[in-house]
């Protein structure tokens, strides 16, 4: 094992994966086209955040201010099988983790208002009703990027749905950028390739037009 064999790997594999290359992409099933919400518009025009733009929801502004999101692993549950001799491991199914995202708030709340909306259309706040799970989840594609911003590996997540919207800490000695955390629970981790990936998260965006 050489320093210019592991060189040489590495550029045969097309270099080394980047931690900040990564693209989020997910239509929440609350979001149309439109944003016609008189509340949202009225407190941004009181803020003086109000802008045009904001009428129309573009999926990739998610994207855009997703700070940080990681790939699930996977786990698989076993049981113990005592054989004559030792005991051994026997696979039975899947072991899933929630998805945790990271985002970044701006002026007008974009995400948390959101969020608000999307968790609350999963249990009413006042009443207390549940929907229907398929009425109230949607796909999440997460994808790793090479540096031309290529996805060279990706994931969907099925049936995703938000289960935990983290509180935003304010206080007079803090300094910094407001960061909202997200957790999502889903039916199901799908590995894609970078032509397959790419079709998911055309197919996710063009939900928005219904």
């Amino acid at each position: 094992m050489s320093i210019e064999r592991l060189k040489a790997t590495i550029s045969k594999k097309g270099g080394l994966a980047k931690a900040n290359r990564f693209n989020v992409m997910f239509t929440p099933p609350t979001q149309s086209l439109l944003n016609i919400d008189i509340q949202d518009m009225v407190g941004s025009a009181l803020s003086g955040n109000f802008n045009p733009r904001n009428l129309i929801n573009d999926p990739r502004d998610i994207s855009i201010l997703c700070d940080s999101v990681v790939i699930p692993g996977k786990q698989l549950s076993t049981i113990d099988y005592q054989s004559t001799k030792s005991s051994v491991k026997i696979p039975y199914g899947y072991v899933q983790d929630d998805v945790s995202l990271s985002f970044l708030l701006t002026n007008d709340y974009y995400m948390k208002t959101m969020f608000d909306k999307w968790i609350n259309s999963i249990v009413d706040y006042d009443t207390y009703e549940v929907a229907y799970k398929d009425d109230v989840s949607t796909d999440v594609i997460i994808q790793q990027l090479d540096e031309q911003d290529v996805p060279i590996y990706g994931v969907k997540l099925e049936g995703a749905f938000p289960v935990s919207i983290g509180e935003v800490a304010l206080s007079n000695e803090a300094t910094g950028i407001q960061k909202l955390n997200v957790s999502f629970a889903y039916d199901k981790c799908v590995p894609e390739g970078a032509l397959s990936s790419t079709g998911s998260l055309i197919k996710n965006a063009l939900s928005i037009f219904g």
